[in-house]
């Protein structure tokens, strides 16, 4: 997949100007676009990344919902004793190890801002994002929150429900108005309230109409607060909302802590960030074995479910597993017309953006089931030598095998 090196680029983290060579995807200089909404965009790298982090800044919600009505509880930057910064929401503390996560922008990744002045303009503001996206070579970014929470478990954690419509609503806006208006290239998807259903299923209707193109949700709900388990009938109208308007509901990894080993107290912060990055994406091992056999997937053949920040390589043990499990005790007898496998390449996908050995193994998982990311601005991601890492994993696979990974599926996906 590997091409010569044509182009130079900037890095733009923390003042640093750092020269990246970057190679361009083959064709360059041939017609190559998608069209978002009611514009086009050239693919100019050949990379769609499905899994990027927004930085929400710190008027977000205080511009949006009402001082008056809200008073403290709305979500803003409050400083510590110590003259650090965190960010509150109705009014405790959110479990952050900065006031963003930054890291790969940051001149030392293993550290987070801890003050709002010093985070990267690269992480909060949509033109400079487009410039390193450019550095590594993306030619669009599907956007994910972070203060808002990885799958929006932040407002789902709240146990008012009109609180947590008001600041859903607020971040789904200013995503539009301030990302998406910026540039085409970033592919917006909507959070939502997690209960009561029906505020749900208004809330994507509403969302998707101003131009969202995925549905954000914590995969275990109720560990979130007291609701019901998400495989209950209650949820069937979240499913036929995403499959009627054919958008990907999508479960980020790390949505519950409570599926992670705990890090022990005496890690040093670089350690227990390590084991926190290695534990987030296998967490997803419980969700995917969940829908797998929860006949959701069998309900709804034509919703499509994306794992985010999954990471690729255990998935093939898991479908040669949940067959094996299908097999054994007898599930083709309690209903099931297909094995979990076949459901799973009929609708299901997860992402890489390291993950070399499960490339080499891409078959078992599905070419057609896999996405890729550089997971900016988070310290685990590639950027900004994704290509490099690319040409590392993609190493003899076929050209039109890596650009269904790398940009085919993610565009057919998201209706680009």
């Amino acid at each position: 997949m590997a091409t010569p090196c044509e182009y130079t680029a900037y890095s733009v983290g923390m003042g640093e100007r750092v020269e990246v060579q970057l190679p361009l995807p083959r064709g360059r200089g041939q017609e190559a676009c998608f069209e978002h909404g009611e514009r086009t965009v050239e693919l100019k790298y050949g990379l769609i990344s499905v899994d990027d982090h927004v930085q929400e800044h710190p008027e977000v919600w205080t511009q949006r919902l009402s001082r008056e009505r809200w008073g403290d509880r709305i979500p803003y930057i409050a400083t510590q004793p110590d003259g650090t910064e965190c960010w509150m929401v109705d009014g405790a503390k959110l479990p952050m190890a900065g006031v963003a996560s930054a890291g790969a922008a940051m001149s030392d990744r293993t550290r987070e801002p801890q003050r709002w002045s010093e985070v990267p303009k690269v992480v909060y503001d949509p033109t400079a994002r487009l410039q390193a996206m450019d550095v590594d070579g993306v030619d669009a970014s599907v956007l994910y929150p972070t203060v808002a929470g990885l799958a929006g478990e932040t407002f789902g954690r709240l146990t008012d429900p009109e609180l947590e419509l008001a600041c859903v609503q607020a971040y789904n806006d200013w995503l539009i108005e301030e990302w998406v208006s910026a540039s085409p290239r970033f592919i917006p998807q909507c959070i939502v309230p997690i209960f009561p259903v029906e505020a749900t299923v208004q809330e994507i209707q509403r969302a998707v109409k101003k131009g969202h193109k995925g549905v954000i949700f914590p995969a275990i709900p109720m560990h979130l607060r007291d609701v019901p388990h998400i495989n209950e009938p209650v949820y069937d109208p979240l499913w036929a909302t995403c499959q009627d308007l054919a958008v990907p509901i999508c479960f980020h990894a790390g949505s519950s802590t409570r599926v992670q080993f705990p890090a022990y107290k005496d890690l040093s912060p670089g350690l227990a960030a390590a084991l926190s990055a290695l534990t987030r994406p296998v967490s997803s091992v419980q969700v995917v074995a969940n829908f797998l056999y929860s006949r959701i997937l069998i309900r709804y053949p034509t919703l499509k479910v994306v794992f985010a920040e999954s990471s690729l390589a255990w998935g093939a043990y898991e479908l040669e597993t949940a067959d094996h499990q299908f097999e054994r005790q007898r599930l083709h007898l309690e209903g099931y017309d297909m094995k979990p496998s076949e459901m799973f390449h009929r609708q299901c996908y997860m992402t890489g953006w390291y993950d070399r050995s499960a490339i080499e193994a891409r078959q078992y998982l599905g070419v057609d089931n896999i996405l890729w990311e550089t997971n900016f601005p988070q310290a685990t991601s590639t950027w900004p030598t994704t290509r490099d890492r690319i040409a590392q994993s993609f190493q003899g696979v076929p050209e039109d095998e890596g650009a269904k990974m790398l940009w085919g599926n993610a565009a057919k996906l998201y209706k680009l």
